[in-house]
């Protein structure tokens, strides 16, 4: 599911929907190992994140 490692468009990367913001993401090298466990767009909304009731 991961990119491969060639030039490719921003367009191409895989996008998630915030938990907190509910804003959209893009697939980010850094979350490479881990991208089917990231659900925060950055550290601002995984400090904010909302508890359930």
């Amino acid at each position: 599911m991961y990119p491969p490692k060639v030039f490719m468009n921003k367009k191409h990367l895989p996008v998630k929907i915030c938990v907190t913001c509910q804003r959209p993401f893009t697939w980010r090298k850094k979350w490479q190992r881990d991208w089917e466990h990231v659900k925060y767009c950055s550290q601002r909304c995984r400090q904010n994140k909302k508890t359930a009731p």
